[in-house]
């Protein structure tokens, strides 16, 4: 059963959600949220798989929620994904470097958001080359950015650093490995040791650390 709480200061988007999550058998409530500080109290005392957390709301919005959820130690099996309301908003850039998951906009089909709970509960990210990648490129890669390394790069071998950088191109594990001329296997190994080196939650932050530390050139 993946338990999903919900934060988001509209009252019939709330129930909307609600209404999606309660009709499907494996999904299940763990509480809903209408301010940041009350999405972040229900997360440490429910602990839940998967919360969708809108961005704009009283109290702490969403981007200080996620980071604080984020950081807890105890709250490492639950995902954030960010609901927004445009695709290219520096929010959504500023959520995944907090440590979401990915993010959706809040016009995505049902059966679209529920696959990404699924998806998302299950350890992956939501990484479109269409969508997540065309934003942290907005805006990690704006002419007056400043690049901030970040402070473990160092401990990354050669491999691991080429691997973050095709990460950061939107390239999948069977990808890297074609590139690379490598197994999946192999891939997979080398981007696992480099989000434990560089403490990345999920392959959506390496994105961002890969686009900070100019190992991608945009």
């Amino acid at each position: 059963m993946i338990r999903v709480l919900i934060a988001d200061d509209q009252d019939l988007v709330r129930l909307g959600l609600r209404a999606l999550v309660e009709s499907e058998d494996d999904l299940a409530l763990a509480g809903e949220a209408s301010d940041g500080l009350r999405a972040v109290e229900l997360a440490r005392r429910e602990r839940p798989d998967v919360v969708l957390m809108d961005i704009r709301m009283p109290g702490i919005d969403g981007i200080e929620a996620t980071r604080r959820i984020a950081a807890d130690s105890d709250l490492t099996g639950t995902r954030v994904v960010v609901l927004t309301t445009f695709e290219l908003d520096e929010y959504v850039f500023d959520a995944l470097r907090h440590g979401a998951s990915g993010f959706l906009t809040k016009d995505t089909r049902p059966a679209e958001l529920l696959r990404a709970i699924r998806l998302v509960a299950e350890g992956e990210a939501l990484l479109s080359p269409s969508v997540t990648r065309r934003v942290v490129r907005e805006f990690a890669t704006r002419p007056s950015r400043v690049l901030r390394p970040h402070p473990r790069l160092d401990t990354l071998t050669d491999r691991e650093r080429q691997v973050v950088g095709l990460v950061g191109e939107g390239l999948n594990n069977e990808e890297i490995a074609a590139r690379l001329v490598v197994s999946p296997a192999t891939a997979r190994t080398h981007v696992s040791r480099a989000m434990g080196k560089l403490g990345a939650r999920d392959r959506a932050q390496l994105v961002v650390f890969a686009y900070q530390s100019g190992l991608v050139s945009g």
